[in-house]
């Protein structure tokens, strides 16, 4: 078979994609003679296309499902896409205008239609993409969270809640999005930091001269105030007990409270209370059962009931408002100040505090299991350290806004009688025959209800992903849920801990009574190379579909988890990808170089050693491997593949048994290489899927159903210790070996002898001179008791001397030089050893190992000087 000199991800990866998918190899059906591992894509939103979040994200999925699917297990990753309520219609109301239509014009099933159509056209963008990553998931299970399906377990689980008393409709304070028209989750809410102003406004005294100064940044909702607050141990305010201020401009006389929340040292201390328009007010008011006058209207704009400004935008007010203010001697001063502003993540309109019926879900008890069971490491987080974070989410949890003022989405399923009062149900049908007995009213007709114009809140069907995807409530005895259910590993960003994995833990508990997963694994955020967050705005997030273009998927898979720790951000170069690319490029080499050899029957093996040694040191990578993939440090775990590979294999191994240029290798070195080959492309296929599949498929003729992708994982084997001990040090010897020719400008291609100084009667490289011989190219290896003058000499780990006859060809002053400079940095080194074994505090407070540690540095590098002081003694007067 012809193997092309040079790799071609592009044509590779196509053909081997294809291949999978045509072979059915990601296919899962449940197999009760094989073990389940399942694991759920957090579903990305249906306006989304490829960016670098979700290349790490799911290059991690696709690295532990292969894995699984190799160890033999039922591999099931299920793919699918999240509606995105607010985005979603954000995006078709936009390309309505672009037509010339408002949504305004449009009942809302005109509307959804077109929405449907837009998802038809543009939502599965992404899920294409991620196939060009190499997704190995099952794309006959993809799933849509409006579905219909779907959507009909979204309101078997609202309808099942309110009728246990978790669900009910009540005022509360929401983030509103004025642009949006609708309520936002926390989630939804970016916030950044804002150069403003803070204002100093001027409160009279009812039925005095004195005038209190309040420090505000909202001047425009002063028609809303309701009280003016101090602390209570603020001296300077005791005496305005049980008095009034006069609301400037407005000349509302409202109470002055007193409450330990005022900062005493921000502004002057006083603050005046506007419950409708921030959280913290709202608190007070309750507090003190204080009315809540909200003066804005939904789109931001002045409310009738202000009295003033009415109908004009709030930022234009707060301009005008602060004119007004100053003209009539209200205002004191203004002085800059910086704010940490809300902006609605889709509309990027400033997020207004608001007053709002919606519908809530009271969080508090189903908080419980769900903490529990973090805390206790029934689920795992990994890494643990955002257990601290979990819990005090979790111990503070507020009851959840599950209502948006949107068309797209899941229709609250609330019907509403010509009483004003309301009922609750799965279908219309079954909301009016409630209606009948509720009311005793038998003609009563579906034209008398009122379905609620709100959707829920996306989160409100994510929060199920996993049960819904397998029906489990359309039927909570399916095969699918029995076998699939609880998944195994949820690879996620730790922003939506709370917002989304928090909630599926909750809904775990509470409809299944069991966990929905058992380990979370959190990724970092993708930064780039100075530490920022890619964002469209900074122009400093590559496009993941061009970075598979020049690198190969494989290499972006590889320089993505290059240096991505769970928990931690990863800071992205791209030369990350072009080290994935030239480890694929290495990979592909070394396979050219062993395909290229001839076999020759007669030939013994003179490999044995190099042989067993890289058995052992597979089988230790291995080990070490394992652990990595049981702790979840997956960047850990393509590391030492990355090693194993380059410098094991490549660099050490090739070169222990390759045969001399033009001549044959024998038939049981080959074979044992290639074996090596086939383990190596399997360890190393969950992360580089593409060019090992095609090395696999082109070492030899295998059956359609053999691919690599379906392979046995490695078993672990028997580790040599001594052997791996051994092989090292002869590998260290060979290195002093190179480096004294590179120090000396040596040709490689020049063979040097080496003389073995033996210590105590050994030669510490007995055995492996061939071996020696052949990687550092000498010409003979003798054994010595003396000191060799004229020589390159370096002294090995154990103390044992090892000297290179230079026959003349030496630069003894240079070598002088080199051996001083040695012997200065030697002799400081043990100075300050010395200096720690002669501290008596620190020798008895120090373990015994600690000790032997630093006394045998002491020992090493007394021997170390000696040598160096002899080699120096033997040059040649200079």
């Amino acid at each position: 078979m012809s193997i092309p000199k040079t790799y071609n991800p592009k044509e590779v990866e196509d053909k081997w994609y294809a291949t999978w998918l045509e072979r059915g190899f990601f296919k899962s059906q449940p197999n009760p003679k094989k073990q389940p591992y399942t694991v759920v894509i957090p579903p990305p939103n249906v306006t989304g296309v490829l960016h670098m979040g979700h290349m790490l994200n799911n290059t991690i999925q696709d690295v532990l499902v292969r894995r699984a699917r190799m160890q033999g297990k039922e591999a099931c990753w299920v793919p699918g896409t999240d509606h995105a309520s607010i985005a979603t219609e954000a995006r078709v109301v936009a390309m309505l205008k672009e037509k010339g239509i408002s949504k305004s014009d449009l009942t809302r099933e005109e509307f959804l239609q077109h929405a449907f159509e837009w998802k038809e056209k543009y939502g599965g963008i992404i899920l294409d993409q991620l196939k060009k990553l190499g997704a190995s998931c099952d794309w006959d299970r993809t799933r849509f969270t409006m579905e219909p399906s779907l959507t009909d377990a979204v309101i078997q689980v609202f309808v099942d809640l309110y009728r246990k008393g978790q669900i009910y409709r009540g005022v509360r304070m929401v983030n509103w999005d004025p642009q949006g028209m609708t309520a936002l989750s926390d989630e939804e809410v970016n916030f950044k930091q804002v150069n403003g102003k803070l204002y100093y406004l001027r409160y009279a005294i009812e039925g005095s001269d004195e005038v209190l100064t309040v420090a505000t940044k909202r001047p425009e909702t002063i028609m809303g105030d309701v009280a003016i607050c101090v602390h209570p141990e603020d001296e300077r305010y005791k005496h305005l007990a049980g008095q009034k201020a006069i609301i400037p401009l407005v000349n509302r006389a409202i109470p002055i409270i007193f409450d330990a929340y005022v900062d005493r040292e921000f502004g002057t201390g006083v603050l005046k209370v506007t419950p409708a328009h921030d959280i913290n007010d709202y608190e007070l008011g309750v507090k003190h059962n204080l009315p809540s006058i909200d003066v804005l209207n939904d789109n931001g704009t002045i409310h009738e009931r202000a009295g003033l400004y009415v109908g004009e935008d709030r930022f234009v007010v707060r301009k005008k408002i602060t004119k007004d203010l100053d003209a009539q001697g209200l205002l004191e001063k203004v002085e800059d100040s910086v704010s940490n502003v809300g902006f609605s993540e889709r509309t990027d309109a400033v997020i207004e505090p608001k007053l709002s019926m919606q519908w809530w879900c009271k969080m508090d008890e189903m908080a419980k299991p769900a903490l529990e069971n973090v805390m206790n490491d029934t689920i795992k987080l990994h890494p643990a350290k955002f257990k601290n974070m979990y819990r005090s989410w979790m111990e503070n949890v507020h009851d959840w806004c599950i209502s948006r003022q949107l068309w797209w989405g899941q229709q609250i399923p609330a019907y509403y009688l010509p009483d004003g009062t309301f009922v609750v149900a799965r279908t219309a049908e079954e909301a009016l025959e409630e209606a009948r007995t509720k009311t005793g009213n038998p003609d009563l007709q579906l034209t008398d209800l009122r379905q609620d114009e709100d959707v829920l809140d996306t989160w409100f069907s994510s929060w199920l992903w996993p049960i819904s995807v397998f029906d489990g409530f359309k039927d909570p005895d399916n095969e699918d849920i029995l076998y699939y259910y609880p998944t195994n590993d949820l690879v996620t960003a730790p922003e939506i801990l709370f917002f989304w994995v928090a909630r599926m833990i909750m809904a775990g508990y509470e409809f299944r009574k069991e966990l929905p997963f058992q380990n979370v694994y959190l990724t970092g955020i993708v930064r780039d190379a100075q530490g920022r967050k890619m964002s469209k705005s900074l122009g400093n997030s590559p496009d993941p579909l061009l970075l598979i273009e020049q690198y190969g998927a494989d290499g972006v898979r590889a320089g993505m988890l290059f240096s991505s720790p769970a928990g931690n951000d990863l800071l992205f170069d791209e030369k990350l990808c072009e080290q994935g690319r030239n480890f694929s490029n290495k990979i592909w080499n070394a396979f050219r170089l062993i395909n290229g050899w001839e076999v020759d029957e007669t030939l013994p093996n003179p490999n044995e050693k190099a042989i067993k040694w890289f058995d052992s040191k597979f089988n230790e990578a291995l080990n070490v491997l394992e652990d990595h993939f049981d702790k979840f440090r997956i960047s850990d775990a393509l590391l030492t593949v990355y090693k194993l590979v380059w410098d094991d294999f490549c660099s050490n191994y090739l070169e222990m048994i390759k045969p001399a240029f033009g001549s044959p290798i024998d038939a049981a070195t080959l074979q044992a290489t290639n074996d090596f080959l086939e383990k190596l492309m399997k360890v190393l296929h969950p992360f580089m899927p593409f060019i090992t599949e095609e090395i696999w498929n082109s070492m030899k003729a295998r059956a359609p159903k053999n691919c690599l992708v379906v392979a046995a994982w490695p078993e672990k084997g028997r580790v040599d210790a001594d052997l791996l001990k051994q092989t090292d040090y002869v590998l260290t010897v060979v290195g002093q070996i190179r480096n004294q020719r590179n120090s000396k400008n040596i040709s490689p291609a020049k063979k040097l002898a080496l003389y073995v100084r033996l210590a105590e009667g050994k030669n510490a490289i007995a055995g492996y001179e061939t071996l020696v011989s052949k990687l550092a190219n000498l010409s003979e290896i003798q054994e010595t008791e003396q000191q060799l003058d004229n020589a390159l000499s370096f002294v090995a780990e154990d103390s044992t001397e090892f000297f290179i006859p230079m026959e003349g060809n030496i630069d003894a002053a240079a070598e002088r030089e080199r051996i001083l400079k040695e012997l200065e940095y030697t002799k400081g080194f043990l100075a300050s050893v010395a200096k720690k074994l002669s501290n008596e505090r620190f020798v008895s407070g120090a373990p015994d190992a600690v000790i032997n540690a630093e006394r045998k540095k002491q020992s090493d590098a007394e021997a170390k000087i000696a040598a160096l002081e002899q080699s120096l003694s033997a040059l040649p007067a200079g």
